[in-house]
C-alpha cells in the first residue's frame, strides 16, 4: 500500500511512475571509519549488486557533504568498482572540527588503510575528486598511504599560491566559501545567492571598512577567516598542506590530473603538476599525465561548450567519467591499456574561430617554439581603448611615458561578481570604461592565423608615489568583427614584486620593473585579421581585496587610510617594456 501511495503521488506530480526492480548498486549508510585520534568519520559506500569478489575501491574526500557525489558514485558502482563518499572531519556527519585542508592529509591516508583492511577491498585504493577533492588528494599522497595505487586530482589548489589569494591579493569570495561550508550541512542556496554578496561587499567598500571585517558583515564571523588574514603570505601555514620536496621525490603511484583555459585553479594544477616533475625520480616523472581543456572550474568535471560567454566546439566536450573509468581500468585493474585519450602526457585543446583541436605534447615546455615579442609603445596616448597604445615588434627608442591615476576611494567599476572567474569573458566594459584608471595597447591585424600555446609573460617598467598599490592584467582577442574573448589574466600587489614571501614596499618615483609571470596557460588560434589586446590597470571591482595603498597591513585599512595613487609606465630604450607571447 505505501510503494502504491508513492506511485500514485509522483503520478499526480507529473513524475514517472516507478518500475518495481532490483538496482544495481547497494549503498550502504553512516559507515564510521577510525582515524588514528579516534575521530571517525562518516562514509557513504556503493557496492555493484551481486559482485562477491574483492574489488578496487575509489573515494572522495570532500567538505561538501558526500551526497552532492550520488550520481558520480552510482555510476562507477554500475562500472564494477567501489566507490565511497567521504565527509572530510567536521563536515556532513563525520566527527571532530572542520578546519580547512589542515587535517585532509592525515585523514586521508587513514581513511585509505582502512578501506584496504576490509574483506570486500582488493588493497588497490584510488581517490577520486576536484577542486577541494583534488587538493586533498595531493595531501593525502604526500602522507605515502602505502595502498594508495593512483590519484586523479582535478582542478586542485596549491594553497598560498591560487587559494585563498593569489599573488597575496585575496578574493572577496572568501567569506562565501566558508559560509557555504559552514557547520556541519549543505549551505547551497546561501552560498548561491550572488546579489546578496556583491551586496555585502558593497556595503565594506561604501563604508570603507578594512577587509578583514568582511565576515562580520555577512553576518558569519569566522575564526578560520581570521585566521588567513593572519598568514597574508605563503609561510608554514599553508606549506603544511602541499607535499615538500622530499615528499614529491616519494611518489611513485600514476596520476592523472586535470584543468582548464579558464579554471580559476589552473595555477595550482600547474604548480603541483611542475613540483611534481621537478622533484620526482626520472622513473616517477613517466607515471603523471595532464589534461588542459577549454574549461572552468566546473566545466573540468562536467564539461560544457558555453563558458561565460565562449563558446567551443564539439570536441570540448569530453567524456570525463569515461575517461576516468579507462584510467582505473589500467592503473587499478590493469586490464586494458592506457586510455586512448592520453596519446602523450600533455593533452590540450587548441581553441579558435575555425574550429578545435585536441593536440598532443610530451611535456608542456615542447609545445611552444618561439617566445614573440612585443613592446609597448604609445607617445603617452594609451590612456583607454580608443587611444594610441600599441603592441609592436621593434622595440620603441623613444617614446613618452604613460600615465593613470586610481582614487581607492572612487565607487567600483565593471561586473558585481565577487569572484574573478564570474566575469563574462566576452564582455569589453571594463576596457571600454576605464575612467582614467589604467592603460590599454593593441597589436597590428594577424596577417595569418597564429597559434599561441602556453603562458604570457609581461615586463613593465613603472613608477608609483605610493609605498604599495595592486594591478591587474587583462589580455583579449579582438576579432575583425569586434568580438572580444578574454584569453589571460594575471595580478600582482607592488610590494610583492620580487617575492611573494618578503614584502617591500615601493619607493617613491623610482622606475622598477614589474614582471607579471602567472598568466592562465592556454591555447587558442588567433584568426587572421585579429588583435591582441593588453589591458594594465589598478583593479576596482567587487571580487578583490581593495588595497588603499598605504603600505601597511592592507587586511586592516580602512578608508582613512587611503591615498591615491599615481602610476607611470614607460617603455622607451632604457626601460623596454615588453609582453611574451608563446608561439607555437
Amino acid at each position: 500500500m505505501r510503494t502504491l501511495a508513492l506511485a500514485v503521488g509522483l503520478a499526480a506530480l507529473g513524475a514517472p511512475t516507478i518500475a518495481a526492480q532490483s538496482p544495481e548498486v547497494v549503498i550502504e549508510w553512516g559507515v564510521r571509519i577510525p582515524l588514528r585520534d579516534g575521530v571517525r568519520l562518516n562514509a557513504t559506500i556503493y557496492r555493484p549488486r551481486g559482485v562477491t569478489t574483492p574489488q578496487p575501491v575509489v573515494f572522495t574526500l570532500t567538505p561538501y557533504i558526500g551526497d552532492t557525489y550520488h550520481r558520480y558514485a552510482m555510476q562507477m558502482a554500475k562500472d564494477g568498482y567501489i566507490f565511497a563518499a567521504v565527509d572530510v572531519r567536521g563536515r556532513g556527519n563525520s566527527e571532530g572540527e572542520f578546519e580547512p585542508f589542515v587535517n585532509e592529509g592525515r585523514d586521508g591516508h587513514d581513511v585509505v588503510e582502512w578501506f584496504a583492511r576490509q574483506p570486500w577491498s582488493t588493497g588497490k585504493i584510488a581517490m577520486w575528486g576536484g577542486s577541494y577533492g583534488g587538493t586533498d588528494q595531493w595531501a593525502t599522497l604526500k602522507e605515502l598511504p602505502p595502498h594508495l595505487t593512483s590519484i586523479v586530482p582535478v582542478a586542485p589548489a596549491y594553497l598560498g599560491i591560487d587559494f585563498p589569494m593569489v599573488g597575496n591579493i585575496h578574493s572577496t569570495y572568501l567569506p562565501q566559501w566558508l559560509t557555504f561550508t559552514s557547520g556541519n550541512t549543505a549551505q547551497a542556496q546561501i552560498f548561491g545567492d550572488m546579489a546578496q554578496w556583491a551586496g555585502y561587499v558593497n556595503i565594506l567598500r561604501r563604508e570603507g571598512l578594512a577587509f578583514r571585517a568582511l565576515d562580520s558583515v555577512a553576518g558569519n564571523p569566522s575564526a578560520i577567516f581570521q585566521k588567513w588574514m593572519a598568514h597574508p603570505t605563503p609561510d608554514a601555514y599553508w606549506d603544511q598542506v602541499s607535499p615538500t620536496a622530499a615528499q614529491y621525490a616519494r611518489m611513485t603511484q600514476p596520476i592523472l590530473t586535470i584543468t582548464g583555459h579558464y579554471d580559476g585553479d589552473q595555477l595550482g594544477t600547474l604548480t603541483h603538476y611542475r613540483s611534481y616533475l621537478q622533484h620526482a625520480s626520472p622513473e616517477a616523472r613517466r607515471n603523471i599525465w595532464l589534461v588542459i581543456g577549454p574549461w572552468d572550474h566546473g566545466g573540468t568535471r562536467s564539461p560544457t561548450r558555453d563558458v561565460n560567454g565562449i563558446t567551443f566546439g564539439p570536441a570540448s566536450m569530453v567524456d570525463i567519467h569515461q575517461l576516468n573509468k579507462d584510467w582505473y581500468d589500467w592503473t587499478l585493474r590493469g586490464s586494458g591499456a592506457r586510455p586512448k585519450f592520453l596519446e602523450k602526457r600533455v593533452a590540450y585543446y587548441v581553441a579558435g574561430a575555425n574550429g578545435d583541436v585536441w593536440r598532443y605534447a610530451d611535456s608542456l615546455e615542447a609545445i611552444a617554439t618561439e617566445r614573440r615579442r612585443y613592446y609597448l609603445d604609445s607617445g603617452g596616448r594609451a590612456h583607454d581603448a580608443f587611444g594610441g597604445g600599441r603592441l609592436v615588434t621593434t622595440a620603441p627608442t623613444n617614446s613618452a611615458p604613460d600615465q593613470w591615476t586610481y582614487n581607492p576611494l572612487d565607487p567600483p567599476l565593471g561586473e558585481a561578481v565577487t569572484h574573478p572567474s564570474a566575469r563574462s569573458f566576452v564582455d569589453q566594459a571594463i576596457a571600454l570604461d576605464l575612467r582614467g584608471s589604467g592603460v590599454v595597447y593593441h597589436t597590428d591585424p594577424f596577417d595569418r592565423e597564429t597559434e599561441i600555446a602556453g603562458e604570457l609573460s609581461l615586463k613593465v617598467w613603472m613608477a608609483l608615489d605610493v609605498p604599495d598599490t595592486d594591478f591587474e592584467v587583462l589580455v583579449w582577442e579582438i576579432l575583425p568583427n569586434g568580438q572580444a574573448i578574454q584569453v589571460a589574466q594575471a595580478q600582482m600587489r607592488a610590494r610583492y614584486r620580487e617575492s611573494l614571501r618578503e614584502a617591500k614596499l615601493v619607493p617613491a618615483g623610482v622606475p622598477l620593473p614589474y614582471t607579471f609571470r602567472d598568466f592562465n596557460w592556454f591555447a587558442r588560434r588567433i584568426a587572421k585579421g585579429s588583435r591582441l589586446r593588453l589591458l594594465l590597470r589598478s583593479p576596482n571591482g567587487l571580487d578583490l581585496q581593495q588595497n588603499f595603498n598605504s603600505g601597511g597591513d592592507v587586511t586592516r585599512e580602512t578608508r582613512r587610510d587611503a591615498r591615491t595613487a599615481r602610476v607611470t609606465v614607460y617603455h622607451d630604450r632604457e626601460r623596454p617594456s615588453v609582453l611574451e607571447v608563446p608561439i607555437r
